[in-house]
Order: structure tokens, then C-alpha cells, then sequence
């Protein structure tokens, strides 16, 4: 599991032969709009998780929008494997909850802009704290460029230092469960995080990050996602998205 408080700029940019760095001139611009990040931690092994994935897939669709699925692996152990998921993300939302100081981590969770947090399937509450976390803009402009082979990301100036993710996506899948709490069932899962790499560490210079496309993208990839934040997995400073990620 990745521990980002260790991580540094070498190991942040291994992810593939070709990876160039530079300082920009001037700051980015997104490619698409977004003015809202939302997570949800499901499982195929968690039976109250589906009515929080609808959800997800109806937020989805909303201008603004960024709506990502991780699947955790912790509940692997009551009978099915979840085929969507990953160690990385289960740590993902452990960190959440040591950042928070609440340890809170449950299925379906739902986190607003890599701070407010609630139970995802909690429709009014989950509307109401999307609508409240809408920025006309973010700290800090987030691009993502599809050049070739590679994908660019460029952060603009700012303050402070912040860890930049990049997530290839899935934007859409039907699983059929087939043992555990959920056996018999086919659900429906919106913008999947495939894989969680940390691409540099953001010290508030503006930044350009080239990554190969065959060393980032996962073969199911639609797309790509880019989150800037604060320290591990603090405040969002930026996002973006690239492909098929966003109506």
C-alpha cells in the first residue's frame, strides 16, 4: 500500500520509461470543466452499497460533475472477490479517515472534495453537500493533454505543497456477483478508479508532468483522471479529467 508521507519526487514519476518534468511559464487551464469532486468507496461485497453506486451514476451526469467509484478490498472475505478492487484504494480511504481524525471507514462512503464525508446512499444529504462544495474555481488550475503517446498534466502556480494523482478510468461496467452477500445480483458501477499512481509532488511552481500513455492507461481504461491535494490525501486543490470520464 502506498504511504505518500514517504514517497518522494523519484518514486512519485517511476511510473514508466519516457516520464518527463519541467516548470511552466504560466498556469494551466482544464480541459474540462469540474467544480465538485466526488468519491465513493463501494464493494461488490457489500449489500447496501447499490443504492449508492445508482446515486453515483445520476451525479455522474450532472454539469461539473467528477464522480469516481473505488472499490475497496476488504470485504473480499465473505465469500466473493471483488473484481474491481485494489489494496491502493482501501488504503486511500483509510487515509481519509486518519486525515480526518474520525477513523471512520464504512461502505458505500461518499468523500466531497477530499473532505466532507457521509454514507452514500444518503441521497438528500449526499445532493445537498455536493451542491454546498461547488467552486467557481479551484486553488490551483488542473490540465490533462492527450499528445500522441503520452498524456501532459500541468499544474498552474499556487500555495503550499500538495501530492498529484493520476487515475485511469473505466467510465462504465456490469459486474454479475456471483458468491457473498451480493450473489445473483448484476450491478452497475460509474467511473472506476482502475489504478491510483502518485505522478510528483506540487511544491507550488507551476509544473508539467509527461507520462506514456502504455505505462499510466490500464487496458479497460476510458480515460484519465487528475486530483491535486494538499499533503497525502488532503483538501482538493485541482482536478481534471481526459477522455470518456464526464457526460
Amino acid at each position: 500500500m502506498l504511504d505518500i508521507l514517504s514517497i518522494t519526487r523519484r518514486d512519485c514519476l517511476a511510473l514508466g520509461a519516457g516520464v518527463g518534468v519541467s516548470l511552466l511559464a504560466g498556469p494551466a487551464r482544464a480541459a474540462k470543466p469540474v467544480d465538485v469532486v466526488v468519491e465513493l468507496f463501494s464493494s461488490q461485497g457489500c449489500n447496501s452499497c447499490p443504492p449508492a453506486d445508482r446515486l453515483l451514476g445520476e451525479i455522474r451526469d450532472k454539469p461539473g460533475v467528477l464522480a469516481l467509484t473505488f472499490h475497496v478490498d476488504y470485504w473480499d472475505y465473505l465469500g466473493w472477490k471483488d473484481t474491481l478492487a485494489g489494496p491502493d484504494f482501501s488504503q486511500r480511504q483509510y487515509d481519509y479517515a486518519k486525515a480526518r481524525g474520525d477513523m471512520d471507514v464504512y461502505t458505500p462512503q461518499m468523500i466531497v472534495n477530499g473532505q466532507k464525508q457521509m454514507v452514500g446512499s444518503q441521497r438528500s444529504e449526499v445532493l445537498a453537500v455536493l451542491e454546498q462544495s461547488r467552486r467557481p474555481s479551484w486553488p490551483v488550475a488542473l490540465s490533462i493533454a492527450g499528445k500522441d503517446k503520452e498524456l501532459v498534466f500541468e499544474a498552474g502556480v499556487g500555495q503550499g505543497e500538495a501530492t498529484l494523482w493520476v487515475m485511469p478510468i473505466l467510465d462504465r461496467i456490469s459486474v454479475k456477483i456471483e458468491k457473498g452477500e451480493m450473489a445473483g445480483r448484476e450491478v452497475s458501477y460509474t467511473n472506476v478508479v482502475r489504478k491510483l499512481a502518485p505522478a510528483a509532488m506540487w511544491t507550488g511552481a507551476a509544473t508539467q508532468v509527461s507520462l506514456p500513455k502504455d505505462g499510466l492507461l490500464t487496458p479497460d481504461a476510458t480515460g484519465c483522471v487528475a486530483l491535486l491535494q494538499t499533503g497525502k490525501v488532503g483538501p482538493v486543490l485541482g482536478a481534471a479529467a481526459w477522455g470518456r470520464v464526464i457526460s
